[in-house]
């Protein structure tokens, strides 16, 4: 797939086909993450693979269940009736998109710094690379057929999936990443269009 095609077609899958991702493909797709800038070059962060549907259940216990569409409409942040529906579509889904997923993918980094109370911008260089690397394990999701999403930790989910796999506390969760092949028919959600003539800009704002 051409790399354009790759980024053109990344979107975030929340329902997947009962179908198992062959080892080779999902070491491709996970060594990506390790060709991402990182802002020390150390590149010391883990990523726990998790393939086993006990041990999936166990680590994402914390993940709410029972979400449905008026929680959304309780959520007072939310104006645009694009993004209200996206919410609509992904919020119910939050428990079920993982455990779905042919495999959970859980991205770890060091705590060097207090990213919750940075003291400069630079404090939260660790968190940004990161998330590179974890771009870069979606689209190499994409490219090989796949699709992904990702849940923030909230509450105790972080705590419950450290404890279920033994993560020490040196270690913060970003995110949980459900990998899988799409469901037929899975549709991916409408996105606010981009004004690219207003929104890039040549020279000065």
């Amino acid at each position: 797939m051409d790399f354009y095609d790759v980024i053109k077609s990344r979107h975030s899958i929340r329902d997947f086909a009962d179908e198992s991702i062959p080892d080779d493909i999902m070491k491709r797709i996970v060594e990506a993450a390790y060709t991402a800038p990182a802002n020390d070059h150390f590149r010391d962060w883990h990523y726990v693979v998790l393939r086993d549907k006990d041990i999936m259940k166990n680590a994402i216990a914390g993940v709410p269940k029972n979400l449905t569409v008026k929680d959304v409409d309780a959520m007072t942040f939310i104006s645009d009736p694009i993004q209200k529906e996206t919410y609509q579509i992904a919020v119910p889904k939050q428990y079920k998109m993982l455990i779905d997923a042919a495999a959970v993918i859980i991205p770890l980094m060091k705590k060097k710094v207090d990213i919750l109370n940075p003291s400069c911008l630079s404090d939260l260089n660790c968190y940004a690379s990161v998330w590179c690397s974890i771009e870069n394990v979606w689209l190499a999701a994409t490219s090989e057929g796949y699709g992904c999403n990702v849940r923030i930790p909230m509450g105790n989910e972080e705590a419950v999936a450290k404890e279920t796999l033994d993560i020490p506390d040196e270690y913060l969760i970003p995110c949980f990443i459900g990998i899988g092949r799409p469901a037929k028919g899975a549709k991916p959600a409408r996105q606010i269009e981009v004004d690219y003539n207003k929104q890039i800009h040549w020279e000065h704002f």
